[in-house]
């Protein structure tokens, strides 16, 4: 079999285990990598092994699989379809191999690919399509041809010419994230590259702009910090406008749409208008800007805790829904976001009511970008810092022990 097996390539084929017994012999690392993608099959997996890891012997708690706790034994192959065979007793693999032989049964072993009658192939997915990728006896090849197709598939890179998938008209909600366009989600890149319009943001990840085809629209909806902008209204008609024009259009946002970003106006606004709307949640940038930094915003023996505000309404401002107050008396972080003008007079609240004067602060400003620095101060030096360093806009301010948890800031 081995020598068949040397001259011959394997031959593809995709195995339909809905509600068909699979035996898997062992229960660790291999078996834990295995075991998911037989549970999404929905074959019925019957999984013989003294032991196992916690995460397979969780899937058996959940009932995903069933569990015999004891080793091999003739006859455990009988009506399977399939078997995976990752025992650490080389013997027990090597008889288990013979009697899935014997009963015609497809056998995977982990130990000896050359005395398998299967090989599993590195798999991938994106949008209802299947990637397996077989390249004889170096996995870790298989595994790079594997992303780099599911890859180009999720983004749009080498899908043929003349191929689109179904057009959907209607408005995708994209958060793109902090700044790198690294960090967006793969199911928002996937719809950047599926769409005809997109109206994006300034502190959206602009060079993915760059990326998308001739003929897609481009619309500019930035909004500059006290400066020109293109107002939420007539934001909301051009959505409307293309979408009912049968167009696939996508708002492509900074961080989370719902974490300050308008999302929930533009979502009302086409659910009034009859448009369908998907809601792409994107990384928020009161977690990841910070992190980018060096800066946790929970830390164990430090913080417990982190609060999120808006700083774009000066505390005494009568339009302010922030209770002040009550923040100055929280022991956790506290991470401001749109707070640069108003920093000083947020952080003299702050002191006003408890907070301690030397408690560190960090300003990053264009956090997760090229252009990334970071400042340090305390509160009581925080506005004036501010000022003496230049901080622009985009920036988070982050308040708290957390600060001084590194040793030095990741970014200058």
């Amino acid at each position: 079999m081995a020598e068949h097996a040397a001259e011959h390539a394997a031959y593809p084929v995709g195995l339909r285990l809905s509600g068909r017994r699979v035996v898997v012999l062992g229960a660790g690392q291999v078996a834990q990598r295995r075991l998911p993608s037989l549970v999404a099959a929905g074959a019925d997996v019957l999984l013989i092994s003294p032991s196992a890891t916690p995460s397979v012997e969780a899937m058996a708690d959940a009932g995903e699989i069933r569990w015999e706790r004891r080793r091999y034994q003739d006859g455990d192959l009988a009506g399977a379809w399939y078997a995976l065979i990752s025992t650490d007793d080389p013997e027990a693999n090597a008889a288990a191999s013979q009697e899935a032989e014997d009963r015609r049964v497809w056998c995977v072993r982990s130990d000896d690919a050359e005395a398998a009658t299967a090989w599993t192939p590195a798999t991938g997915r994106s949008e209802g399509v299947t990637v397996a990728v077989l390249t004889g006896r170096d996995p870790r090849r298989s595994a790079a041809v594997r992303d780099a197709i599911v890859e180009g598939l999720r983004d749009g890179s080498i899908a043929a010419p003349h191929h689109r998938r179904p057009h959907t008209p209607g408005v995708a909600l994209v958060g793109g994230g902090p700044g790198d366009p690294d960090l967006i989600t793969v199911r928002g890149r996937r719809l950047l590259a599926e769409a005809d319009v997109v109206i994006a943001d300034r502190l959206g990840p602009r060079d993915l702009l760059a990326e998308l085809p001739p003929h897609v629209e481009v619309i500019d909806a930035a909004k500059i910090p006290y400066g020109r902008f293109m107002a939420q209204e007539a934001i909301n008609n051009a959505l409307i406008e293309h979408a009912k024009a049968g167009k696939a259009v996508v708002r492509l946002k900074g961080g989370d749409p719902f974490v300050f970003g308008r999302g929930m106006e533009e979502a009302q606004a086409l659910a009034e208008a009859g448009i369908p709307c998907t809601v792409v949640p994107g990384i928020s940038s009161t977690i990841s800007v910070p992190g980018a930094a060096g800066i946790p915003v929970t830390h164990r023996g430090v913080a417990h805790e982190f609060t999120v505000v808006s700083g774009h309404v000066a505390p005494d401002d009568e339009r302010s829904l922030v209770d002040w107050p009550a923040l100055a008396k929280l022991r956790g972080t506290l991470v401001v976001l749109m707070g640069v003008e108003n920093s000083g007079a947020i952080a003299a609240k702050l002191i006003e009511h408890g907070r301690a004067a030397q408690t560190p602060a960090a300003v990053i400003q264009e956090g997760t970008t090229a252009a990334q620095r970071r400042v340090d101060a305390t509160l009581a030096t925080l506005g004036e810092t501010v000022r003496a360093e230049g901080v622009r806009p985009p920036a988070v301010i982050v308040v708290g022990d957390v600060v001084a948890v590194a040793a030095a800031p990741a970014h200058t």
